[in-house]
């Protein structure tokens, strides 16, 4: 069973126990350490430092010359490396252009793997579980939202 499995079955038996739901994460965690479903292992230890480490580099900000908030570090796949993710961070200041090309693509290939899940998500609730006449509708242009965002941006400086 993987990581991932295990944690999926942890948060069904906590379902299942009768607590609180909706819950906290940090409610299910307590709950699940508390009955000795989650441990501490040294694999464990590494990805949560890992994670740690990787939402640090996502979470790290600076202000370029024409004023704008840019996101510092980037991943990009890289072919042939022997991690299962094959990512490698770099700074967009001082990456190569191969880096920052790939790094965009991958940001976007992510974006559109979320757009399609949403979609997903929205449609199975639309055909399956939404019990009122009105139908979830969601656009995926972007177009106008990036548009709007640029102006708001413009006329806060």
């Amino acid at each position: 069973m993987s990581v991932l499995e295990r944690n999926q079955r942890i948060i069904a038996e906590y379902r299942a126990s009768g607590e609180p739901w909706p819950a906290t994460t940090r409610d299910i965690g307590r709950w699940a350490i508390a009955r000795g479903l989650w441990q501490v292992s040294p694999g464990t230890v590494l990805r949560q430092c890992a994670d740690q480490l990787r939402q640090a580099l996502r979470e790290e900000f600076f202000t370029d010359p024409q004023g704008r908030t840019v996101r510092a570090k980037h991943a990009a796949r890289y072919e042939g490396l022997e991690e299962k993710l094959n990512l490698r961070w770099d700074d967009i200041r001082t990456a190569s252009h191969d880096h920052m090309e790939m790094a965009f693509a991958l940001r976007r290939q992510q974006i559109v793997g979320d757009c399609r899940q949403l979609k997903q998500d929205i449609d199975s609730y639309n055909e399956n579980y939404n019990t009122t006449p009105r139908m979830i509708q969601m656009c995926f242009d972007f177009a106008i939202d990036l548009e709007e965002l640029e102006i708001e941006s413009a006329v806060a400086v």
